[in-house]
This record gives C-alpha cells, structure tokens and sequence, in this order.
C-alpha cells in the first residue's frame, strides 16, 4: 500500500513539474486586459473598447504565447507578441507590466505613421488587420529603429498605448509569440495553431 502511495506521489509531483516546465520555457498562457487588439483579439465589456461579454472567466480571450518560437525562428513583422514593457510605458500608459501587440517594425528600419497609415523605410505598409473603425488619423515623423529592437502597435490603432508613445522593446524583452486563442470556446483558433507550428518544421 505505501508503495502505491509513494508512486502516485511520484507520478502526481513529475506530472506538476512536466507542466511547470512547459509554462516556464515552452508555452505560457496569457489573458487580454484592454481593447488596445480590438477586434482581433478582445477584452471584456464593461471595459472601454472590450467587445467580450461576460461569463466564465469574464468572457476575454485568452491566448497562448510560444516561448521558444522566437529560439527557432527570428521575430516577423505581423506576429501578435508578448512582451515586458520598458519603463516608460508604465507612465505613459498608466501601466506598465505585460503587453500583447502586433510586430510592426524591425531592428533598423525606419517607421513612420501619415494621417492613421503606416510607412516602413518610406513605404505604406500593407495592414489588412486593421479595421477602418479601428484606424487612426495620426501623423509622426519617421524614426529608426535601434538594432535589436523592436517597434509594435496595437490594432485598435485609436486605443493602443504602444511604441508611439513609449518607444522599441529591446530583443530580450520579447516573451513569445501569440499562437492561439484558447478561450472564450467561440474564438478558440485550432487551425492557427497548426498554421503557426507548421511553419517551425
């Protein structure tokens, strides 16, 4: 009896660790707090912007970041990432923390924004994951992009607290990519996943 004990202990303590591994190196799961992905990727009503109603884990998505993509593969324009912020953005924002944003700009290129479009090394940069409703009217003027950083935006361009205001994110601080949305069950997207994994093979 105590040696069945002892191996469902075992069996129990190895399972907890496997999963604490694979949060800690491989996959993490994170919550969507703001409307600064809208529509993309949505938070939960009553908050400003959120499209999510409420329910079970009060209706935001929920997403899961690949921690080791970014290992096998450079970091693309157009990949939704998880990201520490840099300082500034805590006061900037009000909030510092863990973001999620979309990719936009690449270690030595040049961003610019004219009148809500976006212009990389001079050249408007193709966006069909912004919606018109979403889009701003700002205009700023070009600046490179320091090597080894980062420039990123959020989709709802009118509610994204981003690089606009606090600047690149280092390469160090990048957590991992977004490789799908695992809850609410209506949003859950099995087929980006398999797209997303089968590219790192």
């Amino acid at each position: 009896m105590l040696r069945v004990t002892i191996d469902w202990l075992v069996t129990i303590l190895g399972a907890i660790l496997i999963v604490l591994a694979i949060k800690q190196w491989v996959i993490n799961p994170y919550r969507i707090p703001s409307s600064s992905m809208e529509p993309t990727l949505n938070c939960a009503a009553p908050g400003e912007g959120c499209l999510a109603g409420g329910g079970l884990f009060d209706g935001s998505d929920r997403v899961l970041a690949c921690r080791i993509c970014f290992d096998v593969s450079a970091p693309a324009r157009g990949e939704i990432v998880v990201f520490n912020t840099p300082p500034r953005a805590a006061i900037a924002c009000g909030t510092g923390g863990v973001y999620v944003k979309r990719l936009i700009g690449l270690p030595g290129e040049t961003w610019s924004e004219k009148d809500g479009y976006v212009y990389i090394n001079g050249k408007r940069l193709n966006e069909p994951y912004i919606q018109a409703r979403y889009r701003d009217t700002l205009t700023y003027p070009p600046q490179k992009i320091p090597a080894g950083h980062y420039f990123m935006m959020g989709d709802n361009r009118m509610g994204s607290c981003d690089s606009r205001r606090w600047g690149t994110v280092p390469r160090s601080d990048l957590i991992g990519k977004v490789i799908a949305t695992y809850w609410p069950p209506a949003r859950i997207s099995i087929q980006a996943v398999v797209e997303r994994l089968a590219s790192f093979l």
